[in-house]
């Protein structure tokens, strides 16, 4: 295996599997509409008990990421990536092998513990980098692709080759992973952007981005698991939600393209500002009655606003001098909150999905906005720190 002290985690090389990684960490949740509708469809699973088994996985990834926050520079990162690539190749195969719900939602929730750390260790590592701005958001752009790609074919693999066919796929694509571990850094040490002004005087700062992570990604996750059943209870067909999902991944990556653009000549926290109110106004779109227009307007707008305010998020994490140690418990806010947004959501839908999709959107809208009012202090006190 290569080297450590020789490894330039600013290469091309290094940088790009650093992206693969943070694809794989997400290549579920990213799809998580399109499954949740595959373990109704295919397992008869009700709404439900479907929010359930998507929130077991993300408790699992959770899990990991609250892990990461005390075991992470204590241990080799290429080590803990190996670990975590076995496991979710393992758990993808299992799941496949599952003959009651129960088994399979408790597969589903050991495998994302593999997957928890490739959420975490890959977006650590970007915040490492040089250019982090510019680096995150190249990788929400192939977050993207993967998922434009998955929820425009989920339809056609849940017909053609069923929800085993598709855990194949997802174990295949992170034992790919496994060849790019010596392309990573071992350890936090490794970084070439380390500021070390002035660490204790944004103490308050760092606490409210924290719980802002927090609240932003429970919005998340109550929003994303239900939004492909919200399009079938708008009597919108399944191919139809599927497209225009599709199409909102393609606008996300717009989004992160902008960010891309702005990340030398605009500070954050304007650009940031209006992302995060542009997500509550695309959910909020959903409120007031629902046809196919604007089921669509509201999720191009949510999605391409979303996936302008990951980057800002991650990069804001990433300039406090602390070796990547808020990065991790920022990925581990964000995996608490999208596990925990779609069990809040299953509670409040029930058994009975009508009427109660409002109660969740307006619940998410409410969580952007105050995770607006939570993250804006710290990003207006970093701007100049970059």
């Amino acid at each position: 295996m290569k080297s450590s002290n020789s490894l330039d985690i600013n290469s091309i090389k290094s940088v790009a599997s650093m992206i693969y990684l943070s694809v794989v960490g997400v290549c579920v949740f990213i799809i998580q509409p399109g499954i949740v509708q595959g373990f109704v469809s295919e397992l008869s699973f009700t709404p439900e008990q479907a929010g359930y088994a998507a929130s077991a996985e993300l408790w699992g990834l959770a899990i990991t990421t609250v892990l990461l926050t005390f075991l992470a520079d204590k241990f080799d990162w290429r080590k803990i990536a190996l670990i975590a690539l076995l496991i979710a190749v393992i758990g993808n195969i299992a799941s496949t092998f599952a003959t009651d719900s129960q088994t399979f939602i408790l597969i589903r929730a050991l495998t994302g513990l593999g997957l928890g750390a490739m959420i975490s260790l890959p977006f650590a590592m970007l915040g490492m980098t040089k250019k982090m701005d510019f680096n995150f958001g190249m990788a929400l752009v192939f977050i993207l692709l993967y998922g434009a790609l998955g929820l425009f074919l989920i339809p056609w693999a849940l017909e053609k080759i069923g929800l085993d066919g598709i855990f194949v796929f997802i174990a295949v694509f992170c034992g790919i992973g496994l060849l790019l571990i010596p392309n990573l850094p071992t350890g936090a040490h490794q970084a070439t952007n380390f500021d070390d002004s002035n660490p204790s005087e944004l103490g308050l700062q760092k606490v409210l981005a924290l719980i802002g992570v927090l609240s932003f990604n429970l919005g998340i996750g109550a929003v994303w698991a239900y939004l492909f059943l919200v399009g079938l209870e708008a009597n919108i067909t399944e191919q139809g939600v599927a497209n225009v999902l599709t199409i909102s991944q393609l606008l996300g990556m717009l989004g992160a393209f902008v960010v891309v653009f702005l990340s030398s000549r605009v500070k954050r926290g304007l650009p940031f500002a209006t992302s995060i109110l542009l997500c509550a106004i695309g959910v909020g779109f959903l409120l007031f009655g629902v046809d196919f227009l604007k089921f669509s307007i509201a999720v191009y707008l949510f999605n391409f606003a979303w996936n302008m305010v990951v980057p800002y998020i991650m990069a804001t994490l990433s300039s406090f001098a602390d070796n990547s140690k808020t990065v991790i418990r920022g990925s581990c806010m964000q995996m608490l909150g999208v596990a925990t947004g779609p069990y809040i959501a299953a509670k409040i839908v029930g058994s009975s999905a009508t009427q109660a999709y409002d109660t969740v959107n307006l619940f998410a809208v409410s969580m952007f906005i105050v995770a607006l009012l939570l993250l804006l202090p710290a990003i207006i006190a970093l701007k100049d720190r970059d």
